[in-house]
């Protein structure tokens, strides 16, 4: 039986999207998402707990992401867990976990003075059509890149 690796996640940018312009006219975003849960303790004292999480997202979606979010903006994100290992200049090893965004969506209103559509459209991965697209599926092999 085949596994599944599926996220979902509903979170506001902890920072504008971080942008490189790679070899090949391939692009590269990276996000940070922060997902906050709300309850109440035994005492009945409200508890927030926030997590951060990596994204990273590719080519239409990186160019999509660099021109219209920003600081604060609420998404809804579906995508996979990715592992990255390498050695870093103290010859350390090191890992980071991320999530590798398949499709999203812009939560909420139009932020002031942004350059953002006023009703929050879907970005997702294609990458059964031949036909050029909006967004395409990130690179699937494996590299020692450690974004």
């Amino acid at each position: 039986m085949a596994g599944v690796n599926k996220v979902i996640l509903v979170g506001n940018l902890g920072a504008d999207p971080e942008v490189k312009h790679l070899e090949g006219d391939k692009v590269v975003a990276n996000l940070r998402l922060a997902t906050t849960e709300a309850y109440k303790d035994k005492s009945g004292n409200r508890v927030e707990n926030t997590e951060w999480h990596d994204l990273e997202l590719w080519d239409g979606q990186a160019r999509i992401a660099e021109q219209y979010l920003k600081k604060g903006m609420q998404l809804f994100v579906e995508g996979k867990i990715k592992s990255d290992t390498w050695q870093d200049d103290q010859g350390q090893n090191r890992k980071r976990t991320k999530i590798r965004v398949l499709s999203f969506t812009m939560l909420g209103g139009k932020p002031e003075g942004s350059g953002a559509p006023s009703s929050p459209p879907s970005y997702t991965s294609n990458s059964a059509s031949n036909q050029p697209s909006a967004v395409s599926e990130p690179p699937m092999e494996d590299d020692d890149l450690p974004f």
